[in-house]
């Protein structure tokens, strides 16, 4: 039984291998060439060329989605999104996610959010407070990308456990009033990062983030350099801040803190660059078109 994650890589190496030959012609044969109406190299014949000169390398789990769409620029049409939603185990192991999300009405529909149709996509959920799951172009902002992505915090914890104990609105507080480096920071915020029992998990938010290579939580200065600073500043790249100062809502230390991965109950471990994913993310930042 050939393991799930190169069943798509050979899956889509088969979609080209029925186009044309891209096993390579035969010694002292000339190689076929894939042409448009206009005249330009096609697709195929890039692909076909990139391998006769051991340019693709098709290796690892995703690799396939990465060097076959992504990198090529191939466009995400909607008919493929619209098969995701309908998939079981389409972004990891769960239910397809029209199960659950199949209609704007909040009666019938979690969160009123109808992913069955690329309109209902566009529009979001619609039980207050409304608000939208994409922004065309900008997957980073994107909720749906980020629900799909990202795991809850402390990694582990239940699905179903409390996302407005005391711990978590004293950090939504704190963060909407201005994210101060004052007294009650300091013996009221910042111990919960250090405390095992604060937001739910087995073990502290500070286990895992201590160091500023990743994410630091050990104090002020490190939680608001943000994420991967060192390596972002070696880079000359902007920071990329977890917490935004009077806005809970947009700060990523608040939304891992409350905020579940879906689908429901998918294992932390589930890879997050799956490659529907990353099929996703492109869709988003294509412009999410509905044709």
């Amino acid at each position: 039984m050939i393991p799930r994650r190169q069943r798509i890589a050979l899956l889509l190496l088969f979609a080209l291998l029925v186009t044309g030959d891209l096993t390579g012609a035969a010694e002292g044969e000339t190689a076929p060439v894939f042409t448009t109406q206009k005249g330009v190299t096609s697709l195929t014949n890039q692909v076909y060329r990139d391998i006769r000169q051991g340019k693709l390398n098709i290796q690892g789990d995703h690799s396939a989605v990465e060097v076959l769409i992504l990198q090529r620029e191939i466009p995400i049409t909607y008919d493929y999104i619209s098969i995701m939603m309908r998939t079981p185990n389409a972004f990891g192991e769960g239910p397809a996610c029209i199960v659950c999300h199949s209609s704007n009405n909040p009666e019938h529909s979690y969160r009123g959010l109808d992913l069955s149709t690329c309109e209902g996509i566009l529009r979001g959920s619609t039980e207050d407070p409304p608000r939208p799951i994409i922004l065309p172009g900008n997957p980073e902002k994107s909720p749906l990308v980020r629900r799909l992505h990202s795991n809850r915090m402390p990694l582990g914890i239940p699905f179903f456990h409390p996302n407005d104990g005391p711990s978590i609105q004293m950090v939504k507080q704190w963060i909407n009033d201005g994210a101060k480096n004052d007294e009650h920071f300091n013996k009221s915020v910042l111990p919960l990062f250090s405390d095992k029992e604060a937001f739910g998990g087995d073990f502290p938010c500070s286990e895992c983030h201590p160091s500023t290579n990743g994410l630091s939580l050990t104090s002020y200065r490190n939680i608001m350099r943000g994420a991967f600073y060192k390596s972002r500043k070696r880079e000359g790249l902007p920071i990329l801040p977890v917490v935004i100062p009077g806005n809970a809502e947009e700060s990523p230390l608040y939304q891992r803190l409350t905020t579940n991965r879906m689908p429901p109950g998918i294992s932390p471990g589930e890879d997050i660059n799956h490659p529907n994913i990353q099929i996703l993310t492109r869709w988003v930042k294509q412009g999410a078109w509905c044709k």
